[in-house]
């Protein structure tokens, strides 16, 4: 599916090609909390890097995460310097890829059957998950990958 994307000002525009564009998973950790999501967490989908193309680029400041023992990680988040909106996350261990919040999507997006709540341990307390009964929960990282859900659930797309 090809993904369309803009910040909130339209300073900037992307697209991309990704094989699995559900937004299913819903993270809690204290960075997509904080740099992505108002609702007490953040949901990224998958791009690949190489077909992503981008107008506005000029306009794109970089936030470079900390890992947890405070050096810097490989984990970079794209975002409008004009107006903040998040756009999407790179990680130099995984090249191929980005991570495009769905927030900043403009594309119709397939809406999940199921959700996967993940690094429930750092949500803070006034954050209340709604996890249906079909939902996963795990406090960390899940137990399966993006394409591994997508296969599952037969999201597949090529």
């Amino acid at each position: 599916m090809r993904l369309e994307g803009s910040c909130h000002c339209g300073a900037v525009r992307f697209s991309c090609e990704s094989p699995h564009p559900v937004p299913y998973q819903r993270c809690y950790c204290s960075i997509c909390r904080k740099t992505a999501g108002g609702s007490g967490y953040a949901i990224n989908i998958m791009g690949k890097s190489e077909t992503l193309e981008i107008e506005g680029g000029q306009n794109i400041a970089i936030y470079r995460t900390r890992a947890e023992d405070g050096n810097r990680s490989g984990c970079e988040r794209r975002f409008c310097a004009r107006c903040g909106s998040a756009l999407w996350v790179y990680d130099s261990r995984w090249p191929e890829l980005i991570h495009p919040f769905a927030s900043a999507i403009d594309s119709n997006l397939p809406t999940p059957g199921e959700n996967t709540h993940m690094m429930l341990a750092f949500k803070p307390a006034w954050v209340e998950p709604h996890v249906h009964p079909s939902d996963k929960t795990f406090e960390r990282y899940p137990d399966e990958s993006i394409a591994d859900w997508h296969k599952r659930t037969d999201n597949v797309r090529d």
